[in-house]
């Protein structure tokens, strides 16, 4: 009995191996730029467009004055949040100190109702500056709050390459909105 691991060439499909494969079509939006802006104009940018949208349809958890935050469409763990100024501008240096604040004042209560809502143990936060620092979206400044659980960095996502998400996003959107603070 001849088997494909005793040497095939399987019609050059590759060399068989022991791994079994997790399936995730839907990623392919995501890694073929689907939702990206063709260019840096703010009537091309998602984070521009947004806003006009109703909370739950543009995944909005709160909106400010300045700035609203916002759960990412493609999380890299559950919860994760943007926090974006309405205004269209690129750069950390170019928001003014008002917008600069609420965009601090927004992270900080994220990080607090995710801690009320979800008990993470740690939390990512950062702003991506430009395409070749990992800004998949370089024209429109977002802080990333990216709750954090013991093991949650398991085998799937190193060895598998795929995340397991275990709510849906709009269930996740009503629960962090619902315990935003009111005023």
């Amino acid at each position: 009995m001849s088997s494909a691991t005793e040497g095939d060439d399987q019609d050059g499909v590759g060399e068989p191996d022991a791994f079994e494969r997790l399936w995730t079509p839907h990623r392919i939006r995501y890694i073929k730029g689907d939702g990206k802006p063709p260019t840096s104009d703010a009537t091309d940018c998602p984070f521009c467009r947004i806003p006009d949208m109703d909370d739950v349809e543009g995944l909005i958890v709160h909106r400010g004055e300045l700035a609203y935050a916002v759960l990412n469409l493609y999380p890299y763990n559950a919860g994760h949040l943007l926090v974006c100024p309405y205004r269209h501008v690129a750069d950390y240096t170019e928001l003014t100190v008002e917008e600069t604040a609420e965009v601090a004042s927004l992270s900080q209560t994220a990080m607090r109702v995710m801690r009320s809502v979800t008990s993470p143990q740690g939390f990512n936060l950062g702003l991506n500056q430009g395409q070749v620092a990992g800004a998949g979206i370089a024209a429109h400044l977002h802080q990333h709050i990216v709750p954090r659980w013991g093991g949650d960095s398991n085998f799937l996502p190193v060895i598998g390459l795929t995340k397991t998400m275990p709510q849906l996003l709009g269930d996740t959107r009503d629960m962090l909105a619902d315990a935003w603070p009111k005023g």
